[in-house]
């Protein structure tokens, strides 16, 4: 007797021998057959990010079956990509990241349909985010991280007695890496750890890629970056010395340097602490890293759109600096955390406090950068070029004690650049 493998012939035979046959890791409603394969065909898939994990997930994705996927990518593509970021080529440079990639993918891979958004993520409506079936960053910024965990969450509509509805959550696949190391998770957002809840994890940045610096800086610590690690080798002051962070001259030329590129860009913050600070070597992307962690993040949504194995639970480390583990951890939903829990939340101060310790204690429990706090009578503190008639009295402000400010039980909103939107504390005094 001869046994013949009815796939054999099928394009897709890798994929559709998982999700047409019965298997051990299913979860209890997964039915085996081709309605599966068809699913992975029709979903919908955002990919936010189309650089070294963004190549990656847009190669895995197109080749495990998924025919409508759409990515966002703000960047061009610089001659440092071309190392790992393999849908792009020399004669790209200068181009659209999202576009480029895009294009390529659908022209390596028939049947399969990419579009490209040139833009910033929060430069799209919510109407847009609504369309997807989940959506996949392969980001390098925390920010944009907690924005669009924001977003997500903020869809999400509830019964009348607070429960989620189900239909409006739009899991989110989340992979980072850097150098030797990497994560990916999966959220569910108001169900699971979302990424504020572990807002923790993340320690303030200090490394940047290149990729990120070179085009669209969007932080003071950018501009210095850039400075250093493509302005002094291009020009090579001090007769084509090595830069030396503990050379004061040396520091001086790269704040200057830095000082005229955040004037182009319209950043502030630039000073001779952050030039200091940033002039450390910055950590290598490895392809490798990025390989692991997008093939990690894929075959999470493959999971999701199938149901052909239970999604991890829900949060997998990967390192490999002493050979190569990984494991998987299990993080808690934070009941405390503003994204999940309407943005409104009770804080206790002492009377003593100033606004300047409030605003220090913020910044510190929620990674903020440039907060502004106002009342509902007045803007407690703002530093804006919008309004700079608000500076003077901000700083004016910074040695008040709250209870000279505000009453017991009074609400002050907090608004950042890196919160998807704003929060508003309930002061008790203690």
């Amino acid at each position: 007797m001869v046994s013949v493998d009815p796939l054999a012939t099928e394009r897709w035979r890798s994929v559709r021998r998982l999700t047409d046959r019965d298997t051990a890791y299913k979860v209890p409603w997964f039915n085996p057959g081709p309605k599966n394969f068809e699913a992975v065909q029709n979903v919908k898939v955002l990919v936010i990010g189309a650089g070294g994990l963004g190549c990656e997930l847009l190669k895995n994705l197109a080749l495990s079956g998924f025919r409508s996927i759409d990515v966002i990518d703000m960047d061009t593509i610089d001659v440092s990509n071309l190392n790992r970021q393999f849908l792009f080529r020399e004669a790209d440079v200068g181009k659209s990241k999202a576009e480029v990639a895009a294009a390529f993918v659908e022209q390596r891979v028939s049947g399969c349909h990419v579009t490209a958004h040139n833009c910033r993520i929060e430069d799209k409506d919510p109407d847009f985010y609504r369309r997807f079936s989940m959506v996949i960053c392969g980001l390098d910024s925390i920010p944009a991280r907690r924005w669009i965990n924001g977003m997500l969450c903020d869809l999400v509509l509830e019964h009348a007695d607070g429960t989620p509805d189900m239909s409006t959550i739009i899991p989110m696949i989340d992979g980072g890496t850097e150098g030797f190391k990497g994560n990916a998770r999966v959220i569910y957002p108001k169900m699971s750890a979302c990424i504020d809840c572990t807002i923790d994890l993340y320690p303030p940045q200090v490394n940047f890629p290149l990729c990120t610096i070179a085009h669209t800086p969007r932080l003071p610590e950018h501009c210095v970056e850039y400075i250093k690690v493509v302005v002094w080798p291009e020009q090579k002051p001090f007769e084509g010395a090595a830069l030396d962070a503990d050379d004061p001259e040396h520091v001086e030329w790269v704040l200057q340097g830095a000082l005229l590129r955040a004037e182009k860009y319209n950043i502030r913050g630039v000073d001779r602490r952050l030039t200091s600070g940033v002039l450390k070597r910055i950590i290598p992307a490895v392809a490798s890293t990025n390989a692991v962690i997008a093939a990690s993040c894929a075959l999470e949504a493959l999971k999701l759109a199938t149901n052909i194995a239970k999604p991890i639970d829900n949060y997998l480390n990967f390192t490999q600096i002493h050979g190569a583990y990984t494991s998987v951890v299990s993080m808690s939903k934070d009941e405390s955390c503003h994204v999940c829990n309407g943005g409104r939340l009770p804080i206790e101060v002492s009377s003593t406090y100033t606004l300047e310790e409030l605003i220090n204690s913020l910044m510190e429990r929620y990674h903020l950068k440039n907060p502004t706090l106002e009342t509902a009578q007045r803007k407690l503190f703002c530093i804006s070029l919008l309004f700079p008639q608000l500076e003077e009295e901000s700083k004016a402000n910074l040695h008040l004690f709250l209870k000279d400010i505000v009453a017991d039980g009074d609400e002050i909103l907090v608004s950042d650049e890196v919160l998807a939107r704003a929060i508003t504390l309930r002061i008790n005094f203690v």
